[in-house]
C-alpha cells in the first residue's frame, strides 16, 4: 500500500503543526518505527513561504508547531522547493542530502530515521 502524501498546495504551518501529526497517529507502520525515540527537530524552510517549525516526537505522539525551540537534536535546513518535492516524492531525502539541497546538524542518525517516519 502506498503511503498517504500531502497535498500538494499544503501550507508548511498546516503541514507540520496537523498533517503530520495524524498521518503518523493514523499510520501503524509510521507509528511502530518511532519506537521509543524521543527528540525534537527543528525544521527551518527558506524562500516564500518560509519559516521555522518545531517537530517533537515523545511517547510515541508526533506533535508539530511553529517557531523553534532550545537545544534541537536535530535541525534541517531547507528550501521550500526542495520541501515541496520531498512531499510529492519528485525527490527522495537521500538524494536531497547528497545533492545539498538538505542540511542537517546535529544527530544525523535520527535523520536518517525521520525520514522513515515523517517520509
Amino acid at each position: 500500500m502506498e503511503r498517504l502524501k500531502p497535498p500538494a498546495d499544503i501550507s508548511p504551518l498546516d503541514f507540520f503543526t496537523n498533517w503530520i501529526p495524524n498521518a503518523v497517529a493514523t499510520d501503524e507502520t509510521r507509528r511502530s518505527k518511532l519506537d521509543n525515540t524521543q527528540a525534537k527537530v527543528v525544521f527551518e524552510l527558506s524562500g516564500e513561504q518560509g519559516g521555522t517549525y518545531t517537530v517533537e516526537i515523545a511517547d510515541g505522539v508526533v506533535r508539530g508547531a511553529e517557531g523553534p525551540v532550545d537545544n534541537p537534536d536535530l535541525k534541517v535546513e531547507i528550501d521550500i522547493d526542495t520541501w515541496r518535492q520531498l512531499n510529492r516524492g519528485d525527490i527522495s531525502a537521500p538524494e536531497a542530502l547528497l545533492k545539498r539541497r538538505v542540511k542537517l546538524q546535529g544527530d544525523f542518525l535520527l535523520g536518517l530515521k525521520l525520514h522513515l517516519i515523517l517520509g
